[in-house]
């Protein structure tokens, strides 16, 4: 049976299933399970994207945004399905501690997995960007992608960083790992910078040439107002994973958009661009913590476990929300004056 359809005040039509607007409904129903870990696990939602859920919540608001106020006609045998595939979803998580976590976790040795949580954690993600995926193609069609692909695509790039994080750990893939020594001597030079120029983040040592940072490599000695403090950065903490899901969701909103090559173009660098800054941001930020306020190993493990997703994530909604608002007022503008063009036209005729 199809959904009905009544006219909102403004003159649109209004699609209702079961006396709920369908793009509400088709929201509620994709992130039912997202929902139902937030209820029966809330511990596990920390804002590291390796060490919990918390990548679910962004998930999720990428869902809503793409779907909350959507003009669509759902039909309510789609819904009713993806429902039951919603069911299926949240039923590997109810599973999970009654042996299933266990069983995953066991089959660590069997694919030489090095890095156990995340390999346990990459699981999660894998469930729910099938059934995002899979639900999305069945309540949309062919046209999904240019619907609704974001949170698919967020949470498959997910489980792809946790994928390599866990057979991949530290430094053992080399190509993710050429980038962290030049991140690395960019801080050097920032942060001897801020010290000589701007604030002292250094100790005052009389006829010392000292700096406050040293980096070599993929390491990274600082010595401040607490004492020395040295980090040995791999790629995961350089921001490379920030990149990768810049790359995959920022390809998934230039698909949708009907604007010419060259205008996606600049738009895609200018981004990428943009996500290289911000990780510069924070691997100054988390030198600056460690020269300025504490050089306590759990207390700067503590900031840098949600420094990249504090910065990174509101800069990709931000950047996202601007690209959408030049291309809409751009799309407004070209109407206008086509329709500006087409008024002498018709009144000469």
């Amino acid at each position: 049976m199809s959904s009905d359809k009544t006219v909102a005040s403004d003159g649109t039509k209004d699609y209702l299933i079961f006396g709920i607007n369908s793009s509400i409904a088709a929201t509620l129903v994709l992130i039912s399970p997202i929902l139902y870990t937030l209820v029966a696990y809330p511990d596990t939602f920390v804002l590291s994207w390796n060490e919990g859920r918390g990548g679910f919540l962004f998930a999720m608001a990428f869902i809503a945004a793409e779907l909350v106020g959507l003009k669509y006609s759902l039909g309510r045998k789609r819904l009713l399905m993806a429902a039951g595939m919603a069911a299926l979803a949240i039923s590997y998580f109810i599973a999970l501690p009654y042996g299933l976590t266990d069983y995953i976790r066991n089959a660590k040795d069997e694919y030489n997995v090095s890095l156990v949580d995340s390999w346990v954690w990459m699981w999660d993600f894998i469930v729910l960007a099938l059934f995002v995926a899979s639900s999305t193609v069945l309540l949309f069609g062919k046209k999904w992608y240019k619907i609704a692909s974001a949170g698919t695509i967020y949470l498959a790039g997910s489980a792809l960083i946790l994928a390599l994080d866990a057979f991949f750990p530290f430094d053992s893939l080399g190509p993710l790992q050429i980038i962290v020594p030049i991140y690395l001597q960019i801080d050097q030079t920032l942060i001897n910078f801020i010290d000589t120029h701007i604030i002292n983040v250094g100790p005052q040592i009389l006829n010392s040439s000292a700096e406050p940072a040293i980096a070599r490599g993929n390491l990274l000695v600082i010595n401040g107002l607490h004492g020395p403090f040295a980090l040995q950065v791999f790629w995961p903490s350089a921001g490379v994973h920030s990149i990768i899901i810049y790359t995959l969701v920022m390809l998934a909103l230039l698909i949708k958009m009907d604007i010419p090559l060259t205008r996606k173009m600049i738009y895609f660098v200018a981004g990428t661009f943009g996500t290289v800054a911000i990780n510069l941001v924070r691997i100054v930020s988390l030198s600056l913590y460690a020269l300025v306020v504490t050089t306590d190993v759990q207390e700067w493990e503590a900031f840098h476990s949600i420094a990249g997703e504090i910065m990174f994530l509101p800069w990709l909604g931000i950047y996202l929300g601007v690209v959408i608002y030049i291309e809409n007022k751009r799309m407004r503008r070209l109407k206008t004056e086509a329709g500006s063009a087409a008024a002498p036209n018709r009144s000469s005729s």
